[in-house]
Order: C-alpha cells, then sequence, then structure tokens
C-alpha cells in the first residue's frame, strides 16, 4: 500500500456536517496530509463545525458539476460523505434522497476516475440490511432495503465498487452504523437518537422514544470512524466489497438512556411515541472485517463516547 506525501490534498465531500467536519479536524493534524478541502452545500453542515481549523471550505452541491468538478481535479483522495440523509425524510419525501445519494454519488465517481485515478471513499450505511433479520450483519448478507434512504444507499456503496473494478480505482464503501459524537446537531425533527436525548436531558425535558426503546443499535464513535478513514487514506486502503464501520456492540435505546441517566446523575422522563416508518428493530455489524483492514484502530466504548458528547453538548447549549 502507498503512503502518502506532504503535499497530499483531500477533498471531503460534506466536509462541515457532522462526520465530516471532525474528519477534517483529525486529518488537518495528521502528519502526511497537506490540505484538506471541505465541499459541502450547507443544507446540513454547518461552516461553524469548521472554525478554527485551516481547511479550505468551498460551498457547491454535487448535483452540480460545473461546481464539483473544480475542486476535486485539486483532489489527491476523496472522502464522499455529502448524502440527503435520514430515514423517515426519505419516507417522506423519496426522489430527493436518491438524486442527492445515488446520482450525486456517480457525479463523484466520475470526478474521482479522471487523470488516472483518486482514492474515493464513500459512506453508505446499515440501513442497506433492512429487512434481512440474521445479527450480526455482516458483509455477505443479502441487503433488503426497506426505505428509500436505505435503497440510495445501497446504489451509491454499488456505483463505488463498480467503478473500483471497471476504472481500476483504488474505492472503498465504508457502511456506518449509527455514529454519534461532538458536533452531531439536534433539535430538529430528524435528528439521530444521541444528540435527540442528550439534548432533552440537559434541558429537562421528557426524552421522546419511538417505540418501546428496546430496539438496539450498533452506536459508533466519530472518532473512531474518523481514525478509521484517516488510516485508509494514509495507507491507501482499498477493498472489493463493502466494510461494515462498527465494531459488533449492541445496545437498547434504553440501554443507552440508562447511561445518560448515570452520566448526567439525573433522572430522566421518557414519552413513548409510534415507530417510525422504514426504521428495522435491531442492527449491529459484524466487525471482522473493518478489523483486519484496520489492525490498529481500538474503538472508543460507549459510555466514553456519550462522556466526551454530552461534555460538548453542555459547552454549546443554548438556553431553552
Amino acid at each position: 500500500m502507498e503512503a502518502v506525501s506532504e503535499t497530499k490534498v483531500i477533498v471531503v465531500t460534506g466536509g462541515a456536517g457532522f462526520i465530516g467536519a471532525n474528519l477534517c479536524r483529525q486529518l488537518l493534524d495528521t502528519p502526511g496530509i497537506g490540505r484538506v478541502i471541505a465541499f459541502d452545500d450547507l443544507s446540513t453542515g454547518n461552516p461553524r463545525n469548521l472554525e478554527g481549523t485551516n481547511a479550505d471550505l468551498v460551498v457547491g452541491s454535487i448535483l452540480d458539476t460545473h461546481e464539483l468538478d473544480p475542486v476535486l481535479e485539486q483532489a489527491d483522495a476523496i472522502v464522499h460523505l455529502a448524502a440527503r440523509p435520514s430515514v423517515p425524510r426519505s419516507v417522506a419525501d423519496p426522489v430527493p434522497s436518491h438524486l442527492v445519494n445515488a446520482s450525486g454519488t456517480v457525479n463523484v465517481l466520475e470526478g474521482a476516475r479522471r487523470d488516472g485515478g483518486r482514492q474515493i471513499i464513500v459512506a453508505s450505511s446499515s440501513s442497506v440490511y433492512g429487512a434481512n433479520p440474521e445479527l450480526p450483519k455482516h458483509e455477505g448478507l443479502a441487503t433488503r432495503p426497506i426505505s428509500p434512504y436505505a435503497a440510495s444507499k445501497l446504489a451509491a456503496e454499488a456505483y463505488t465498487l463498480a467503478y473500483g473494478h471497471s476504472y481500476e480505482l483504488p474505492a472503498l464503501a465504508f457502511r456506518f452504523f449509527n455514529v454519534f459524537g461532538p458536533l452531531q446537531a439536534a433539535g430538529h425533527a430528524y435528528a439521530a437518537v444521541v444528540p435527540a436525548f442528550l439534548d432533552a436531558a440537559l434541558r429537562n425535558q421528557p426524552l421522546t422514544v419511538h417505540g418501546d426503546g428496546t430496539q438496539s443499535r450498533d452506536f459508533t464513535y466519530v472518532g473512531t470512524v474518523t481514525s478509521v478513514i484517516t488510516d485508509a487514506i494514509l495507507r491507501r486502503v482499498s477493498c472489493a466489497e463493502p466494510v461494515n464501520l462498527a465494531f459488533g456492540t449492541r445496545t437498547t435505546l434504553l440501554s443507552v438512556i440508562e447511561l445518560i441517566a448515570e452520566l448526567l446523575d439525573q433522572e430522566l422522563e421518557l414519552q413513548h411515541i409510534e415507530n417510525r416508518a422504514g426504521d428495522v428493530p435491531h442492527s449491529q455489524a459484524a466487525g471482522d472485517l473493518v478489523a483486519e483492514l484496520f489492525p490498529t484502530i481500538e474503538p472508543r466504548p460507549l459510555r466514553e463516547g456519550l462522556e466526551t458528547t454530552a461534555a460538548w453538548m453542555k459547552s454549546t447549549l443554548l438556553p431553552a
């Protein structure tokens, strides 16, 4: 595998978003990486996420190749995180999810294959397993998406691996599992559960739980995700199949709430409402392949990740 030089330029699409901005920060602190460009349309990203960094923010859409291509031409490696997120959002409005997550990914892949090819790392999702009940979810399982979001992410990873094969691109498609951590937004209808729970708890408001709370997830701290991606860039890792970026934990929502209550040392009131369309009851990764490809990465335990995330949210919380 080829190591990067000091002059390497990394483009992160969605670089002003939650995972993207955390990645930009880690890349800029990594020897061997010279410049980081965050390309983001700011539909869900925020320039404040990059404050205090030397990342170059370019505002533009992956659906507009006139904006996208000149940025990708500067890249030695591309990390494609830009997406239209949220399962329930895609159920309510499916076409934009397809356009951004599938067609937008093809635009990025086209940019990656020009001029001899660039390393391309693409974010897929554990939601692609969908209705397949087998646990843990290993990469050889049949995919059965049950939401437009999941279908669009499956298309994105399939295109990535197809481009890798067809054009000899060093390509890597990661299936993310319930990533959480600092910079993750709360206070909106499609907020992920960890920031939503922490935000409500810190404001002494009831925690909204969809269903009975026994749904289980493989929660992955964002610092673990960015460490894996950074290592992939440094060692130019590629893989002909998708890779779960999670390490085989399984925690119910009620257990997460118990941990939050312990960390904050307070009693939490719960408000149970109906399940959300498109959500799967249980998700857990088989982490064998990611551990084989990235043997030096130690995943952050859930409790430690929640503690760090809670401290960040306390420091940024605005009065109710």
